[in-house]
C-alpha cells in the first residue's frame, strides 16, 4: 500500500490518517485513555489497521492524552503513549511531532517529552497555511477550540504549550460534545429569571447541539453522562438536570430555551477569543473552521463580520 499515517492520541479521542499522494482515507474512534489506559495499544492498532489494512512508509504521531489525570505528570503520559504505539505498530518507522514544527524519531524524543506534549494545534496549522497562507484557524473539536493565527505562511502563535496558549486565548476550553453546562455559563434563563446551575456532569455540549439540532444522534460519539441513549428525548432531560428539575417539571421548550442560551454562550466564548487574537494583528484574514465543532466556528465568524475559507478536502 506504501504512504504515510498521521496518527493523534487524545485523551478522549484517536485519530488517523493514511496519504498516498492525492489519496486520503481517515478513521476516528472515541476512547477515554483514563478508563483503560492498557487498551491504549490495542485500540492504536485497530485504528491504524482501519485506515491503512497494509504496510505503510511512515507513521507520525501528536498526543494530548498526556493532560489526562491517568498520568501523575505530562513526561509520564508522553512515555506511555509512546511505549503504546511502538507495541501496537512496530514495523514502519515511528516518528513524534512537536511544539517546535519538528518530526523527530522516537528513539530521540524520548529526551524531549514536553515537546511532543499538545502538538496537534501546530500540524493542524500548518495544513492550514499550506492552502491558506494569511488566515485564522478555529479548529473546535469535541473538548477545546484553537484559535491559532496564520500570517504570510507560517504560523503566528504567541504560545506553544497548553498553559501558555490559555494565557494566549490560542486554547478555549470549550468543545462540541464534551464540556459540562455548568462550565459554560453559572447561570441560565428560566422562566423569566435567571437561575444558577448546579455544580454537577449532568448534562454536556453534546445534549445541547443534539437538541438544537447541529448534531444527529450519530455524531455524539461521547458517553452520555447518565447513561442513558444519544437521542432529543434524553438530551432533554439531562439539560433539565442542570437546574435541578426534570422533564416532567418543565417543558420542553423551556429546556430549549437553555438549551439555546448555551450554545449562544459557547460562541460567545469563541468570539472573545478570535477578537483577543486578532487584536494582535491589523488585518483580519479570513477564518478557516475545522473539527467536529465547526459550526461553531462559522457561527462566530458569522457574528464578527469575517470571512470563511474552507479547506478544499
Amino acid at each position: 500500500m506504501g504512504g504515510v499515517i498521521g496518527l493523534d492520541v487524545g485523551g478522549a479521542n484517536t485519530k488517523a490518517v493514511w496519504r498516498n499522494g492525492g489519496e486520503r482515507r481517515a478513521v476516528s474512534r472515541p476512547f477515554e485513555v483514563w478508563r483503560d489506559r492498557e487498551a491504549l495499544a490495542a485500540v492504536l492498532r485497530e485504528v491504524v489497521a482501519g485506515v491503512a489494512p497494509e504496510p505503510v512508509e511512515a507513521v507520525a504521531l501528536t498526543t494530548t492524552a498526556e493532560l489526562s489525570d491517568a498520568f501523575r505528570t505530562k513526561r509520564e503520559g508522553v512515555g506511555f503513549v509512546l511505549d503504546a504505539a511502538e507495541a501496537a505498530l512496530g514495523g514502519p518507522p515511528l516518528f513524534a511531532f512537536t511544539t517546535a514544527g519538528e518530526v523527530v524519531p522516537f528513539a530521540e524524543v524520548r529526551a524531549r517529552a514536553p515537546e511532543v506534549a499538545a502538538a496537534n494545534w501546530l500540524a493542524s496549522a500548518l495544513a492550514v497555511a499550506a492552502v491558506h497562507p494569511d488566515a485564522l484557524m478555529i479548529d473546535v473539536g469535541s473538548t477545546t477550540a484553537d484559535v491559532v493565527p496564520i500570517a504570510a505562511g507560517r504560523v503566528a502563535a504567541t504560545g506553544r504549550t497548553d498553559l501558555d496558549r490559555l494565557l494566549a486565548g490560542e486554547l478555549v476550553y470549550t468543545g462540541a460534545l464534551r464540556t459540562n453546562l455548568a462550565a459554560i455559563a453559572p447561570r441560565v434563563p428560566v422562566r423569566d429569571s435567571s437561575c444558577p446551575v448546579a455544580s454537577e456532569l449532568f448534562a454536556i455540549s453534546a445534549d445541547v447541539q443534539l437538541i438544537l439540532g447541529h448534531l444527529a444522534p450519530g455524531a455524539y460519539t461521547c458517553a452520555t453522562p447518565d447513561g442513558r441513549p444519544a437521542t432529543v428525548e434524553f438530551a432533554r432531560e439531562r439539560v433539565a438536570r442542570l437546574v435541578c428539575a426534570d422533564a416532567e417539571q418543565m417543558a420542553a421548550e423551556e429546556i430549549d430555551a437553555i438549551a439555546a442560551f448555551l450554545h449562544a454562550e459557547q460562541v460567545r466564548q469563541v468570539e472573545a477569543a478570535v477578537r483577543r487574537v486578532s487584536g494582535r494583528f491589523e488585518v483580519a484574514p479570513p477564518v478557516v473552521p475545522l473539527g467536529a465543532g465547526a459550526f461553531l466556528a462559522r457561527e462566530a465568524a458569522e457574528q464578527l463580520g469575517r470571512a470563511v475559507a474552507e479547506l478544499p478536502w
